[in-house]
């Protein structure tokens, strides 16, 4: 999986002058679209677009430096439809603006080319189960919140902390079905999982039967999940389990991510230092 990335990553490297297509990275990764914006995001700590831009603009920084071409080629070159553009996206990655850079031959920022291995170290384990559910309902309280990647989310803490705890009595009630009792459901992310993007939260049960009309709720269709258990720091360990799911377990296993909500169930300590947890994650076979 690795060498597929790593040859998609050349593909990039080859184009940045060029439209560089997604599908077509993703079928020289031999995997899904949807899968491998996921395993890059979180292989590389940045959204795949991200990537792209930082490489075109760390290339035509190279060439405004040099002085060969006009800044409104270069600028066309790397995709920015006027100077007025590539100066904006310029200046903020670089500080300074591509005509100033000329002049004045200042020191430029650059994001490196990327590649992928893979290390084992043998030190832990990772306890997963696959699991094949049926058709089933997410029913509780949805909001629509920011994407934070380290951290407790302010947003998902104000938003639980904001709920009528009868109306979550009520709502654990409906609960009939693994993962049991309340849990946390993750939806609608934006492809590239940036920081700051936005998603459907919802605190609830994952139910088989009807809920009020008064809840919010997500039908889930028939599908396979890998359900990945974890013990440690709150919310620490949580977070790195996700990215080591995807740094670890699907480049090593016969599975990629499909297009679904993500679940975790948490039981806190009573101090609120460690929780146990299990996060299930949609899959998948990759061939």
């Amino acid at each position: 999986m690795l060498e597929r990335l790593n040859e998609a990553m050349e593909h990039i490297e080859q184009h940045l002058d060029q439209r560089i297509e997604v599908p077509e990275l993703a079928r020289i990764a031999t995997t899904s679209e949807y899968h491998f914006r996921r395993l890059f995001s979180a292989l590389a700590g940045l959204p795949l677009s991200e990537y792209i831009r930082r490489r075109r603009l760390t290339v035509a920084g190279a060439e405004v430096l040099s002085g060969e071409r006009a800044l409104l080629e270069i600028a066309v070159r790397y995709g920015y439809g006027s100077g007025e553009a590539f100066a904006r996206a310029f200046r903020a990655m670089h500080g300074v603006g591509p005509g100033d850079a000329r002049r004045t031959g200042a020191a430029l920022h650059s994001q490196p080319r990327m590649s992928f291995r893979l290390i084992i170290e043998g030190s832990s384990t990772m306890r997963y189960r696959i699991v094949e559910k049926e058709e089933f309902r997410v029913a509780g309280r949805k909001a629509r919140v920011p994407l934070v990647h380290a951290g407790v989310n302010p947003a998902i803490a104000e938003f639980i902390r904001s709920l009528d705890q009868k109306d979550i009595r009520r709502i654990a009630a409906l609960s009939d079905q693994d993962p049991d009792g309340i849990v946390s459901v993750t939806d609608d992310l934006d492809a590239a999982r940036a920081e700051g993007t936005e998603l459907d939260y919802y605190h609830g049960v994952v139910t088989s039967t009807p809920a009020p009309e008064d809840l919010d709720t997500l039908i889930v269709p028939a599908g396979i999940w890998a359900v990945f258990e974890d013990s440690g720091p709150f919310p620490q360990s949580l977070q790195y389990l996700w990215r080591d799911v995807y740094t670890q377990w699907f480049p090593s296993n016969p599975y990629r991510s499909r297009p679904g909500p993500e679940i975790l169930r948490t039981r806190l300590s009573e101090d609120g230092a460690r929780a146990d947890a299990a996060l299930w994650i949609p899959v998948e076979p990759a061939h």
